[in-house]
């Protein structure tokens, strides 16, 4: 039982004829001050049904209550307090850490339910930049986070391999491309025709047209059209992996746009079938005005489809194929009203499973304010932003301790963990300024930070003479900068299951920030290796507080490295 169970519990005891547990449960907080207890009751919402005021009502029930489990339960104004027995949850929570390990705050809430997260999905013949990693990152987080609370996350790399696009990069091929200079920098090549060619569509109506007509071909099955695709294809899936390689990540399917491009036809008819389709100027539509949304173009008046055709394609696919408890959809948050429409145009054709559908948005990565644009050419590659935070966590490390005996791993973990701890410690509905000098940083709110400190409670028990035990905590009990850690340590469950259920990982950043500074102000005013009777108690507390930082930087997808 957590502690806002205990005190919920013991509330019902006396409220039961007021209030629901789940009631009283939504109105504890916690204090500002730990000087006002570890919970509060604001006694405000019984004060029209009890008519007294709610000093008065706090005052009663201070006295009322149970006191079973607490140091003290007092008024203070119109809150009632309550004051944890520091002692018995001390040793509650270290021992059920120190015997789980990894799977503290595991639980089986999913039951193996399916969760397909569509994630990361970059361009194939662009550049994998850094606006890729919000999308991939967030995503991989969230199904980490899953499968720890009992679901069964699918990974689905949604690949942007389809659309008008790629019929303009085949005609930029066509007029200047040579296949010798892109086998040699398929990349950076492909980039360059992809720039020149949407330039000259912007400036001419006949090459927006003939790159239109090449999709066109695609969508058709023409052999021409779809041999220079799959190669373009190909080369990018090369550079794509090595780059997941590189961040730790991998998926359960490489299935993009293209691979439903046989079920649309299916898709359509059916809404043709259900009377949902209307024709406009040419073109077939689903009118959404019952959603106040704009009609949803299924159909261009040539027959081509669009990003919603093939993503209404996509979800009754997945749907039949996994059966999923909830789908995600982990895209930037500018796609919102597009989900929107596609949620409505299922629901419309009585899919009533699109309820289970969530578009988990968030905010885009800016370089100095301004816009990432591949069109435009202002892309920053990931692969060269993650290379130079390796680099930048070497130096440190030749800094701070040169002697290291893996210090080719270790600065690989610190710097590709600060890009992404960076990242995911931002709430993913806001953006942020790309800064690599602040992601590196060993000081500050930052990934290196909470990776330190796990290194450095290895060391302290890395030269211990004793072992860490649990029942012997009466100087961890009493001291007040060991007590937020223990506080912070039973929170670690409700913490996994709030970033699941918000699809949150910053959450988890956000807390593994704070048991690292938790730590660190213990560690700064107590000798943890001081030989005397509290020493395998203070080994437990902090045994726990590694294996703790350790399993949030894990579902974040970052390593621990037990040196630094």
């Amino acid at each position: 039982m957590n502690e806002k169970q205990l005190v919920a519990n013991a509330l019902f005891a006396v409220l039961s004829d007021s209030l629901t547990l789940e009631e009283i449960t939504s109105l504890i907080e916690r204090p500002k001050s730990s000087e006002l207890g570890d919970l509060a009751f604001p006694a405000f919402r019984l004060a029209k049904e009890l008519k007294k005021a709610p000093q008065m009502i706090a005052a009663d029930l201070a006295e009322q209550i149970n006191k079973e489990g607490f140091e003290k339960v007092e008024a203070t104004g119109p809150y009632v307090n309550f004051f944890l027995d520091k002692t018995a949850t001390a040793k509650g929570v270290l021992a059920e850490v120190l015997e789980a390990g990894a799977d503290y705050g595991s639980e089986d809430l999913g039951h193996g339910g399916n969760v397909p997260i569509d994630l990361s999905a970059p361009n194939i013949a662009k550049p994998f930049s850094i606006g890729h990693l919000r999308s991939t990152v967030i995503g991989d987080a969230i199904a980490k986070i899953h499968e720890k609370l009992g679901y069964n996350p699918i990974k689905i790399n949604h690949l942007g391999d389809w659309g008008k696009q790629f019929g303009l990069l085949i005609t930029a091929y066509k007029k200047y491309g040579d296949e010798a200079t892109i086998m040699a920098n398929p990349i950076d090549e492909l980039l360059k025709l992809y720039v020149q060619i949407n330039a000259e569509a912007k400036e001419d109506p006949a090459v927006d047209e003939e790159g239109r007509q090449w999709f066109l071909k695609m969508e058709q099955g023409d052999e021409e059209a779809l041999r220079i695709w799959k190669w373009f294809s190909d080369v990018s899936l090369i550079e794509f992996n090595r780059i997941y390689g590189k961040l730790g990540i991998e998926f359960d399917f490489f299935t993009g746009e293209s691979f439903y491009s046989d079920k649309m036809d299916a898709i359509v008819d059916d809404l043709d079938a259900k009377g949902l389709l209307h024709e406009s100027k040419g073109a077939l539509i689903v009118d959404l005005e019952k959603y106040n949304l704009n009609p949803a173009l299924i159909k261009k008046t040539d027959g081509a489809t669009l990003y919603i055709t093939r993503d209404l394609a996509t979800a009754v696919y997945r749907k039949k194929t996994f059966d999923f408890v909830k789908s995600l959809y982990v895209v930037g948050g500018e796609q919102s009203n597009h989900f929107m429409q596609l949620k409505a145009v299922l629901k419309e054709a009585g899919y009533d499973w699109s309820d289970d559908m969530t578009h988990v948005s968030f905010g885009m990565v800016t370089q100095g304010g301004k816009k990432f644009s591949t069109r435009k050419g202002h892309v920053v590659k990931l692969e060269m932003a993650l290379d130079e935070a390796v680099t930048r966590a070497q130096q440190q490390i030749a800094e701070k301790n040169p002697d290291l005996a893996n210090k080719e791993e270790v600065a690989h973990q610190v710097g590709v963990g600060a890009v992404k701890f960076f990242d995911l410690k931002t709430d993913r509905k806001n953006g942020y300024d790309f800064d690599l000098d602040e992601m590196v940083s060993f000081e500050g709110e930052t990934g290196p930070y909470v990776q330190y400190a796990h290194a450095r409670i290895q060391s302290i028990l890395r030269k211990a003479t004793a072992t860490a035990d649990a029942s012997n905590l009466s100087e961890v009990a009493t001291d007040p900068e060991a007590w937020e850690i223990i506080k912070a340590l039973k929170d670690f469950p409700n913490i996994v299951k709030r970033a699941a259920e918000q699809y949150e990982p910053s959450v988890i950043a956000k807390y593994a920030i704070s048991l690292a500074q938790a730590f660190n102000k213990y560690y700064a005013h107590v000798r943890v290796l001081e030989e005397n009777a509290g020493l395998t108690g203070r080994l437990a507390l902090i045994q726990a507080t590694a294996i703790v930082l350790k399993e949030a930087l894990r579902l974040l997808g970052v390593a621990a490295p037990d040196t630094m």
